[in-house]
């Protein structure tokens, strides 16, 4: 169809177009159960200043089960100063625990994401984080940071950090720039941390950002650990940071949501992006 259709003389979009992209999106709130106005206030505030923080979206139950499944992995600190030589991080998370499935398709967050980016976009990555007593602050970075693309750009990636414990300035609530999604390239050591604001909030919250925005776990100046889990999405078209197709066994994947093994890859960018053999890879998990 040529761009005529589309738009009208003057380069506006047509008023038909622009019904059906409404109707689209509204589908889509519907199908995740979620409240249409509620989703565009939250979109415009990401849209404004790069994050927004989710209040209460899961169950004491089920941190409870993420916390208690989790602790025999977390043993081991860091080895790296972005790691954190006094964090502790599960990788290949589902491979251990399905605890940390209902953060990775909470109908909210789906439906955040389906307004983001293209269609059958990916998990790139998932960790449970605990932040031990005396750990300093994390080095600034922007999640998509390790794709060579030039910014100002969109964001090729999503993230949230979910709060298993309560988030305070004082143990670490991870750092935030407000509006820094919208920068060009910067060197980090040029950012003025003073200016950065703690994701302070109550545990089962998460805060939602995009992966332009400049951001980092704060120190832990307290007496005990914070827990968190992290969840990072990708454009369908951009390579996962988590290798899930390793990572995680065919056995353990048929164990997830149809939505999750989506996610992890057994899916498709039509025509051509993530097929195996010339085919859908969700075959693989049905044969």
């Amino acid at each position: 169809m040529s761009q005529r259709a589309y738009t009208n003389e003057d380069g506006t979009v047509r008023a038909e177009v622009l019904a059906e992209q409404e109707a689209t999106l509204a589908a889509s709130a519907r199908a995740h159960g979620v409240d249409e106005h509620y989703l565009e206030s939250l979109l415009a505030t990401v849209q404004e200043d790069g994050y927004v923080i989710l209040p209460n979206l899961i169950s004491k139950e089920t941190i409870d089960t993420i916390r208690s499944e989790a602790e025999p992995f977390l043993q081991y600190d860091g080895r790296t100063e972005f790691e954190g030589y006094r964090t502790r991080r599960i990788y290949s998370v589902i491979e251990k625990t399905l605890s940390c499935n209902p953060i990775i398709d909470h109908p909210l967050v789906m439906a955040l994401l389906d307004r983001l980016f293209m269609a059958n976009y990916l998990l790139s990555q998932l960790q449970v984080i605990r932040v031990m007593p005396g750990e300093i602050r994390q080095p600034l970075h922007h999640d998509d940071g390790f794709y060579p693309i030039p910014r100002p750009r969109k964001p090729i990636g999503a993230a949230l950090i979910w709060a298993l414990d309560d988030f305070t300035a004082d143990n670490g609530a991870t750092l935030v720039y407000p509006k820094s999604h919208l920068w060009g390239d910067v060197p980090s050591g040029e950012i003025d941390v003073d200016q950065m604001v703690p994701a302070v909030m109550p545990a089962g919250s998460a805060v939602f950002f995009l992966g332009t925005l400049w951001h980092g776990a704060g120190a832990n100046q307290t007496q005990r650990p914070r827990l968190a889990a992290t969840t990072q999405y990708c454009e369908p078209w951009a390579r996962q940071q988590e290798n899930y197709c390793l990572a995680i066994s065919r056995e353990r994947a048929r164990q997830c949501s149809d939505k999750i093994q989506s996610l992890l890859g057994y899916s498709m960018l039509f025509p051509f992006i993530g097929f195996v053999d010339g085919r859908d890879p969700m075959r693989l998990l049905r044969e």
